[in-house]
């Protein structure tokens, strides 16, 4: 059965250096190291055109040339260090946070709840029958199906919620200043979204189905027990529609 391949997801959330500003734009576009006036140079540098000597001039010239490698040098090494920072906080499949990310945004939410007493939630979410899916349709329709659930709760997320993939079929969102309840009514909305929009391959549709527990991001709470009361949670959910299905 031919699937096609997972594509895109937006939002990671990396931290990023900036980078700095570019040279010339005509280094970009050319590839070659722009050379500021020598004349320039001189007057900042005070001296007399008339010991403008041509050992002198070579000299400046050649250390003009080194200054403006070294930034173009520089500029290259912080792209990199932001491509490097982008793939440690990513997930491998999705372009979504990883576990590591996710805990980390963990850390801050409860900081910020220990500093200002405004509180965030958590909502732990699974997939069902990954398993089956892999079984049924190979594991190139299970890395789909994952990609899809992702794509479907990123459209229905504010630009400062926070996903991330905590491994295997769990997912994590975080809702900034989010009560409780008003994260049980996201996750429900989610849940909704994702029953409207069924796997289609082959011009079949799957279904997927999601359990999910919510927990408060409160002060003196850690990220680690945040996780495992909102998994109990999850697992609390996932038996009663085990349930209604029997």
């Amino acid at each position: 059965m031919k699937v096609q391949g997972p594509g895109n997801v937006g939002r990671a959330q990396p931290i990023r250096r900036k980078t700095i500003e570019k040279t010339n734009a005509a280094s970009s576009v050319s590839g070659t190291t722009p050379v500021r006036n020598i004349s320039d140079t001189t007057s900042v540098l005070g001296i007399p055109s008339a010991e403008m000597t041509p050992k002198v001039r070579n000299a400046i010239m050649m250390l003009m040339a080194e200054v403006e490698n070294m930034r173009h040098e520089l500029e290259i090494a912080h792209r990199r260090i932001s491509e490097l920072e982008k793939l440690a906080d990513q997930d491998s499949l999705i372009e979504i946070s990883n576990r590591r990310a996710f805990v980390r945004e963990m850390t801050r939410m409860i900081s910020y709840s220990d500093r200002y007493g405004i509180n965030s939630s958590l909502i732990f979410l699974d997939m069902n029958d990954l398993k089956l899916i892999n079984d049924t349709y190979g594991h190139k329709a299970g890395d789909l199906a994952l990609v899809h659930v992702a794509k479907t709760m990123l459209g229905s997320l504010r630009d400062s919620d926070i996903i991330g993939r905590l491994g295997g079929d769990e997912f994590g969102i975080i809702l900034p200043k989010a009560s409780e309840e008003n994260a049980d009514a996201k996750a429900k909305q989610l849940l909704q979204k994702i029953e409207e929009n069924p796997l289609i391959m082959d011009g079949k549709k799957i279904p997927l189905k999601i359990a999910y527990g919510i927990y408060s991001l409160h002060s003196g709470i850690s990220p680690d027990q945040a996780l495992d009361h909102a998994d109990k949670k999850m697992y609390s959910h996932k038996q009663s529609l085990k349930n209604e299905n029997t």
